[in-house]
């Protein structure tokens, strides 16, 4: 079942959506607070990890805030200086360059420049650049764990293919972009730009999550 998805405009920010779960833990946190993320769990059924995502998007847009040993609650704010600021910058203005490979990879080799570049995930790409599908650390680690041959086996065999793949725009804001990460749990997005008219995506970076501390920490400092 499909949830269904409130939106709310403000005069200083972009439009910003709730899902029909998140109108509930936000009327439950307003009612109740300070309140933990347990009790909220356990007053919809639901594990604490399922409403994680939820609870990030709610923090993340200003809706609640959260104390240590005190709980969420309240703040009646849609978007937080935080929030502000992540969305004064697009993904253009942090994407980092992207590590892409083909299907016909071995998974031997794609592991040995998952390390050499040092990231978590690989973009599959066709000969034309565009995006294809996604091979991560857990990926290989599971193929590994089965004490098969890597050199034998195709990165396209174990890879997640379009369109299960979760992908971001260079005119999104880094407000989507973690909004993206909380609620599909990942750790890195295909930066994508549309290419012809039969819905390729070609590949032009990516975005992750140390993108976004490395963000984070330059405007603490001032940079």
């Amino acid at each position: 079942m499909l949830d269904i998805v409130y939106t709310i405009s403000t005069e200083e920010g972009p439009t910003i959506e709730l899902n029909a779960r998140q109108k509930k833990i936000l009327a439950i946190v307003k009612e109740n607070g300070p309140i933990s993320g347990e009790e909220i769990a356990a007053r919809l059924n639901l594990s604490r990890a399922a409403l994680r995502p939820d609870l990030a998007v709610l923090t993340t847009s200003g809706y609640i805030d959260a104390r240590p040993r005190v709980g969420y609650f309240y703040t009646g704010n849609v978007l937080t200086a935080v929030s502000k600021v992540l969305t004064r910058f697009t993904v253009r203005d942090v994407k980092s360059r992207p590590i892409v490979i083909r299907e016909q990879t071995s998974v031997y080799d794609a592991i040995v420049s998952l390390f050499l570049d040092d990231v978590g995930t690989l973009f599959v790409v066709d000969e034309n650049g565009c995006l294809q599908g996604v091979v991560s650390r857990k990926d290989f680690l599971k193929t590994a764990l089965g004490n098969t041959d890597l050199h034998k086996i195709p990165v396209g065999v174990i890879m997640t293919r379009m369109p299960q793949v979760h992908t971001v725009t260079e005119e999104e804001t880094m407000l989507d972009v973690v909004k993206k990460i909380c609620e599909h749990e990942v750790d890195s997005l295909p930066v994508v730009r549309m290419q012809g008219s039969d819905n390729n995506y070609k590949v032009v970076g990516r975005v992750t999550k140390t993108n976004l501390a490395r963000l984070l920490l330059e405007l603490s400092e001032g940079s």
